[in-house]
């Protein structure tokens, strides 16, 4: 996993004043002035996230622990890989730890950083770490105050047939699992 800060661009905007519109438990809406590389001024509304990771746990026979939960937002179910937000002073490694366990009942012998993603650039500042877990144990389900949801495990061919008709449309599980089958094409 590398931080390195991106080379400076030509294009860089820089901030002249920047306002919270609103700040909530998950996330800060923020409203900046910036001035652009022409020298004039524009206005930027993004949201300020505290970044979160998701967890791709794969069992030993091409088979993926997933969480199937309802989402308000969209007003369904998904079935997801399981993820959470970091929480303050969390690396993202013991964020994806404790999510695991958390919404799977799963604890990885082996968990290892794979890739990042910002999903939503045009408009946050999210970024998502994905690691991969294996060497699954089952130690229970502990849960978190709040969270319904449940874990299922699923043939990755069968996850993969969801996203491809689109009857799975969760971002992340699509990016996951497209990784996970290259990575699995790449084996054999």
């Amino acid at each position: 996993m590398t931080d390195a800060a991106p080379p400076v661009s030509e294009f860089a905007e820089s901030a002249i004043e920047s306002t919270v519109v609103f700040g909530g438990a998950l996330l800060e809406v923020r409203r900046d002035l910036v001035r652009l590389p022409d020298g004039r001024e524009a206005t930027r509304e993004y949201i300020r996230h505290p970044g979160a990771a998701i967890i791709l746990p794969m069992l030993d026979d091409e088979r993926v622990v997933m969480v199937r939960q309802y989402r308000y937002p969209v007003a369904h179910e998904t079935l997801e890989f399981p993820a959470g937000k970091i929480d303050a002073g969390e690396s993202t490694r013991v964020t994806a730890e404790r999510e695991l366990l958390e919404e799977t009942g799963y604890r990885a012998t082996h968990l290892e950083f794979a890739f990042a993603v910002h999903p939503c650039v045009g408009y946050a500042d999210e970024r998502i770490d994905f690691y991969l877990a294996t060497g699954l144990v089952h130690v229970g389900h502990p849960g978190e105050d709040g969270e319904f949801l449940a874990a299922e495990i699923v043939l990755l061919s069968e996850l993969l047939r969801r996203v491809d008709t689109g009857t799975s449309t969760e971002a992340k599980t699509m990016i996951g699992a497209y990784w996970l089958a290259r990575r699995a094409a790449n084996r054999r």
